[in-house]
């Protein structure tokens, strides 16, 4: 009896007939695909064995969407930033100086060292650069006149000399002048009295701020402007005359002087009382002290204070 293989088997055993197998969809090929583009492909082209072309989804969850995944573009920034930044760090430490490099340095240097020589000594002589033109015209006239009294002086030591060679008796105009040249030191290392014409300097200091350099400023500033005698408070001032201490406790030659300071000053008044005005000058440094000084012109001034003479332990008159 022949069997017809159409027709239906009776069920043995209760098992149920094997559904059609659906078959394996193509292996991936064993060439290495990188991630981003597998997805693309794998989400457009539909799966092998289905009708619809709907995509199949990945085992063990569904296909990521394409903007969740990683840029290859934004690691390689970061990576080439840190690079350069690495090969900048290299370039620049450890330091690479080259002899022109040195020499460079060395020129800028001495170039700046000269300009602040340049605005140090620029910035002294700022109290004449922004003088008025009255008080550099009255500057220039003192000048003009300390040159005409060394002029003169000049002119006396040569009459003196002429006189000397000429005179018929010698020995006579010898001890004339030798008593004139006598008496001119006299006054000058304070040993004898002195009068003539000069000025009155006036020094107030009710806070107690003047100092023994300013005083000793005074007497030189006097003393360039031509002045021949001068007397402080009752001590004679001769060229080996100091000043210490300041205030309360000011001292000259070791003789204490309190303030106001009185100033007499035999001298030609027209020089003495602008070298004390002048811009920068006694003056005003005493104002910016918040003291006052006072410059008072007259026909006749006494300086009685007189200096024991010394006589010298070593030196001895040539002509001895």
């Amino acid at each position: 009896m022949s069997v017809n293989p159409n027709d239906e088997q009776p069920e043995t055993g209760g098992e149920k007939p094997k559904a059609a197998e659906t078959p394996e969809p193509p292996k991936a090929s064993a060439t290495p695909k990188a991630p981003e583009a597998e997805a693309p492909r794998a989400a457009a082209e539909p799966a092998a064995g289905t009708e619809d072309g709907a995509a199949r989804p990945v085992e063990g969850g569904e296909s990521a969407p394409e903007d969740a995944l990683p840029s290859p573009e934004a690691g390689a920034g970061a990576g080439g930033a840190q690079d350069g930044r690495r090969r900048l760090a290299d370039a620049l430490w450890p330091p690479r100086v080259t002899r022109a490099q040195l020499v460079v340095a060395l020129l800028l240097a001495c170039l700046g060292f000269g300009l602040a020589i340049q605005v140090s000594s620029t910035s002294e002589g700022s109290a004449l650069r922004g003088a008025r033109q009255e008080d550099l015209v009255r500057i220039l006239d003192e000048l003009d006149d300390r040159t005409q009294r060394l002029e003169d002086e000049k002119a006396r030591l040569e009459k003196q000399k002429s006189e000397l060679v000429t005179s018929s008796d010698q020995a006579e105009e010898a001890r004339r002048q030798t008593q004139e040249k006598e008496r001119q030191l006299g006054i000058l290392a304070g040993t004898v009295a002195a009068e003539g014409p000069g000025i009155t300097l006036t020094v107030t200091d009710p806070v107690g701020a003047v100092e023994s350099d300013m005083l000793l400023d005074a007497i030189q500033e006097l003393r360039a402007a031509g002045a021949e005698a001068i007397q402080v408070d009752g001590v004679r001032v001769v060229a080996d005359s100091y000043f210490t201490g300041g205030g309360d406790d000011m001292r000259i030659d070791g003789t204490q002087v309190t303030a106001p300071y009185v100033f007499k000053v035999i001298g030609k008044p027209e020089d003495l009382e602008p070298a004390l005005n002048i811009p920068g000058g006694v003056v005003q440094t005493l104002e910016k002290e918040q003291a006052t000084a006072t410059v008072e012109r007259s026909a006749k001034i006494v300086v009685d204070a007189l200096r024991p003479a010394k006589r010298p332990d070593y030196a001895r008159s040539s002509s001895q």
